[in-house]
């Protein structure tokens, strides 16, 4: 999966990770992270005396509402900086100004709840975040100096013993890459949690995005039935009719003449395609999924995998019916893999729901090595995932075993007690 943010990138190999540049993107964050918050205690000193010396005119007020307003300058800086460490965007939670000139815009931002957000978030990057970014950034740079510099300010010391110093100084600044990375990957996720934008501060256009995709979401589920209806009830049966017919042919032709073998070889194409017709109705969306749920689909497609496959599925019945296509044709897609690239001599599948997710996990016996850019259709599936706000997750170390494990929120309205909706749950294993 490709690393999106610092957290990530601890899970790298040792070796993968000291060659990339997260360590380094980090160091710079953090740094600039002490330079902000000291920047900003500099800035908000400065305001609060001024507002104080000239409180009794205009002038003070003003400082006074620059201060609070303060936070808004820090958290847009602060949004840009951390793409250094976290390559997803975090959207501004400010709505637009519809009302000209500098009192229309103070009368939005001072009633907006994310103002004061970003206060609360400059504040605590005052207090204490730079203090500890500082702390951070100067024990990498005292080790540094300490070790590396051994050479050069030790005069008492023997030469070999400050080689020694020096050569120690490589180890251990290879070890300070994760805490580092470490700090700003969490230094930033607490940013993020402070100044993502919350629903009731959402502005219409963010409204608009979400229904816009839950509403492309529904059609292209719409139009997927819509082909399904037409090739079962349409093509389907031409397809029957046509093959019937050919076979009365066949019963009304002298035995010997020259025209059964054409009839023979058409009703033959006619079979093929109507093989070919179902496998299709199959793959637009399987009626088994949508008459017996996920575990029972789930083992439908294990029995056409052309390897062994073990299933486990304790559902609590039947989930909303967006979640259980997708987990369905993220199994599918899976097996699909597993088959056509891990060299797997058998595989299995479980599905459980815990904590309000529904997880899913395939593994196989193969090879292993599994990168989404090698166009093992990783990517597709956390794409698919995705779309109900699921992560995908593997671990395919060389030599295998590769684990595909798939988390999906269940709505909270679905996660009611099994026993109101389905009695008792369901469990599967084949």
């Amino acid at each position: 999966m490709p690393v999106r943010n610092a957290l990530e990138a601890l899970t790298l190999r040792p070796t993968e990770f000291l060659r990339s540049a997260w360590p380094w993107r980090s160091l710079v964050y953090l740094s600039g992270g002490a330079l902000l918050g000291f920047a900003t205690v500099l800035g908000v000193v400065a305001l609060i005396l001024v507002g104080a010396l000239l409180s009794i005119v205009a002038i003070g007020l003003a400082c006074y509402v620059a201060t609070i307003l303060s936070g808004v300058v820090v958290a847009r800086m602060e949004r840009r900086r951390m793409r250094l460490v976290d390559l997803d965007e975090l959207p501004d939670p400010h709505r637009p100004v519809t009302r000209p000139g500098v009192r229309g815009w103070l009368a939005v931002r001072l009633r907006e709840q994310a103002t004061w957000r970003e206060l609360g978030y400059a504040t605590l990057l005052a207090s204490l975040l730079c203090w500890m970014d500082s702390l951070v950034v100067g024990a990498v740079f005292y080790e540094v100096l300490t070790t590396f510099g051994a050479p050069f300010y030790m005069v008492d010391e023997p030469m070999s013993a400050r080689l020694a110093l020096a050569a120690a100084g490589v180890p251990l600044t290879l070890i300070l890459a994760w805490p580092v990375t470490a700090w700003a990957g969490a230094r930033a996720a607490m940013a993020r949690a402070i100044l993502a934008p919350r629903a009731h501060d959402a502005d219409e256009r963010l409204i608009e995005v979400t229904r816009s995709r839950a509403r492309l979401v529904d059609a292209f589920e719409l139009e997927r039935r819509r082909i399904e209806r037409d090739l079962h009830d349409g093509a389907q049966q031409r397809m029957v009719a046509m093959n019937i017919q050919l076979g009365m042919a066949r019963l009304e032709l002298p035995a010997g003449s020259p025209a059964e073998k054409y009839l023979v070889e058409a009703q033959t194409l006619a079979k093929q395609a109507l093989t070919e017709i179902r496998e299709l109705i199959r793959g637009v969306h399987p009626k088994v999924l949508t008459d017996r749920g996920l575990a029972a689909a789930a083992g439908e497609v294990a029995s056409i995998t052309p390897l062994p496959v073990d299933l486990q599925f304790s559902l609590p019945g039947r989930l909303p019916a967006a979640l259980e296509i997708t987990a369905y044709f993220v199994i599918v897609e899976a097996l699909a893999n597993v088959t056509k690239h891990s060299g797997a001599t058998s595989a299995s599948v479980s599905g459980t729901v815990d904590q309000g997710r529904l997880i899913l996990e395939i593994r196989d016996d193969g090879r292993g090595g599994a990168k989404p850019a090698g166009g093992s259709g990783l990517v597709g599936l956390a794409d698919r995932a995705a779309v109900l706000d699921g992560t995908v997750a593997v671990a395919s170390p060389a030599g295998g075993p590769t684990v595909l494990r798939v988390e999906i929120p269940v709505p909270p309205a679905d996660r009611s007690p099994p026993a109101a909706r389905t009695g008792r749950p369901a469990e599967t294993r084949a």
